[in-house]
């Protein structure tokens, strides 16, 4: 485990003598991480963050459906006192847009490489919907014990296909151990409908990473325009939270800038 955090950045919870406390009214960065990641994926992010002043927390993203996650993340943001800005990476965009819903101190999206849904709308119709992506084919699938008489199926990324389709741009060493490490997630939970769009009624922003093999830059392109969010684009694989941290550290540092009251 040890080395896993050091090789994605430095553990989340630690605070070093080169990092700066907290800057009073700066906002609270919550980040959210996507399927087939964990918090630690944020590591170089947080550090960033943390150096810039920002309180930051990483949520534990269960990974187990839409409405779910969003509650739990929801719950989550209940606990933050003053203003948020919400960041979610790939799936985890499908969740912040349901979990902001009702949370008037959340003050910016962020979505980093991720999926900007409309109600109505499943995080697998939006990676189908344009050319490009190879995720599909990658995938490993493992039955989840059936409860209550529901039936489902983890999803996992072959670990010899995870650098390729998903951290292309991430040192090998690194990429194996996040591999080695990957969450899954239930093939219910990217089929699960959104039900509503936070991003109609708070400001957001759109990273879009041009060499992502597992949402086509084309999909976030279209997501981000039909948001109306504020897009940038970089040259990165889909685990650009790990390969590049400084550009999302700037995206998500524009975000708090822009909605500061």
């Amino acid at each position: 485990m040890l080395a896993v955090l050091a090789a994605c950045g430095g553990a989340l919870a630690v605070s070093g003598p080169s990092e700066q406390p907290a800057e009073p009214g700066k906002p609270t960065v919550v980040l959210v991480h996507g399927a087939f990641a964990d918090s630690s994926s944020w590591n170089g992010v947080i550090q960033r963050l943390q150096r810039d002043g920002y309180p930051v927390l990483g949520v534990a993203n269960p990974l187990r459906g839409l409405q779910q996650d969003a509650r739990y993340v929801a719950s989550v943001l209940d606990s933050v006192p003053g203003p948020v800005v919400l960041v979610g990476h790939s799936y985890g965009g499908s969740v912040i847009s349901e979990a902001a819903v009702g949370h008037a101190n959340v003050k910016a999206l962020v979505y980093v490489a991720s999926f900007i849904l409309e109600p109505g709308e499943s995080t697998s119709e939006l990676a189908g919907k344009f050319p490009g992506g190879q995720l599909g084919p990658a995938l490993h699938t493992v039955p989840v014990p059936p409860a209550a008489g529901n039936v489902d199926t983890d999803l996992y990324i072959q670990q010899d296909q995870f650098r390729k389709v998903f951290a292309a741009d991430v040192a090998p060493d690194v990429a194996a151990l996040m591999a080695a490490t990957q969450r899954p997630i239930t093939k219910s939970a990217l089929d699960e409908p959104a039900t509503r769009a936070a991003w109609h009624d708070v400001a957001s922003w759109n990273l879009v990473t041009t060499e992502d093999l597992a949402i086509p830059a084309d999909s976030m392109r279209f997501m981000g325009e039909r948001a109306m969010s504020t897009t940038v684009e970089v040259g990165a694989s889909h685990a650009v939270t790990v390969s590049r941290p400084d550009a999302v550290t700037d995206v998500i540092d524009q975000a708090a800038r822009a909605t500061a009251s």
